[in-house]
Parts: structure tokens; sequence; C-alpha cells
């Protein structure tokens, strides 16, 4: 089977998450997205996140209906801190036989060199799809002499445009300011309901 992971903190899970998903399951032939919601991420520890609760709750509610997202509660059920590396080597020793493709976006690849042994989390990944952002820009030849083998691995995604982020997201909440349209129906009703972002 051809999976996609997709992890991120996901406060909150917005239309541009589901979009990105849903082009590299089509763009990659992907029969399912496990979307890999990381509670404490190691690169955030300075940052103030939500709830686990809430927003596993909102993910829940973000893929509701879609039978080819499914939550995957890895890095949930495992004590921290939860890298990447670790968790693809949990996926390969417990399903060797399916392809995994990691999905980032092109921030991500570029501060690649940086992840928790790099070199070993390309190894165990068949192949990582890079979700490209406006104005973003990477330079392959400089990254694969510090991860080799890396340049084989990567594939470019033609996505649309989508300049949302959870960041912005939590700004315009906290202001007062409108952020309906970046999330779907259910999720937006969910931050209402709860207050999420306002303090």
């Amino acid at each position: 089977m051809r999976i996609g992971i997709f992890g991120g903190t996901f406060d909150p899970p917005h239309l541009g998450h589901l979009i990105l998903a849903s082009e590299a399951k089509d763009q990659l032939g992907l029969e399912k997205v496990l979307w890999l919601l990381t509670p404490y991420p190691p690169h955030k520890r300075q940052v103030k996140i939500t709830s686990l609760n809430h927003r596993l709750s909102m993910v829940n509610l973000a893929i509701g209906g879609n039978p080819d997202f499914i939550i995957s509660r890895l890095d949930i059920d495992r004590p921290p801190p939860h890298y990447a590396v670790d968790t693809m080597s949990f996926l390969r020793n417990q399903s060797p036989s399916d392809e995994y493709f990691y999905l980032m976006g092109l921030d991500s690849l570029n501060e690649l060199p940086t992840w928790h042994t790099p070199a070993h989390f390309v190894d165990l990944c068949d192949q990582i799809g890079v979700m490209l952002r406006f104005g973003e820009d990477v330079d392959l030849p400089v990254l694969e002499p510090m991860i080799p083998g890396l340049s084989s691995k990567v594939r470019f995604l033609n996505t649309p445009t989508i300049d949302i982020s959870g960041t912005d997201i939590r700004q315009r909440a906290k202001q007062g300011r409108s952020f309906r349209y970046f999330l779907s129906e259910d999720v937006y009703r969910y931050v209402l309901k709860y207050h999420l972002y306002q303090a």
C-alpha cells in the first residue's frame, strides 16, 4: 500500500492542510494519508500550543467523511520526544511491505539538515512529497552533500498556492478578525464553541 505521512501540530487544521493532503494523494498515487498529529513537537518547545484533545477533535472534524484520510495515534501514544525518524522507523517495522511518502512543506525541506539524524530519516522514506509555497525556494544541490540521496527521494508537488497558516488564523481570532473561510465549517464552529485562540 502507498501511504502518505502528513505530520503536524494542526493548530488548527485548516483548508490549506486539506487541499495539500488531497493533492498529494492524487499526484503521488497514494491509497491513504495518515494525519500524524504531533503532541509536543521538539522544534516548538517555546511555543504555546493548544491542548492535544482540542487539536485531535478538530482534525477528526476536518477529515470526517473522507475514508482516505486517517488519524494516526502513533506519536500521541508514545512518549516524547517525537522525532520523524523514530516515527518512520516504527512504521517500517510495523508494516515493511508498505511504501511511505513523507509529506512536508518547502520550509521543512530547507530545514531538514537540522532534523534529528536526517540521513537515516531520508533512508526510511520511499519518497518525500514537497509542497511548494509562494516566495520560497530550495537548492537541492546544496542540501545533497549534507544528506546524500535526498535529491532522488524528493518529489515536488504542483499544488495551488494557498497562503493560509495556523499562525495567521490564531492571530486573526485573537484580534477579532474574520477567519471563517480559512477552516471547514465544523472546525470553525468548534473554535468558536470553545473560544480557542482568543486569549
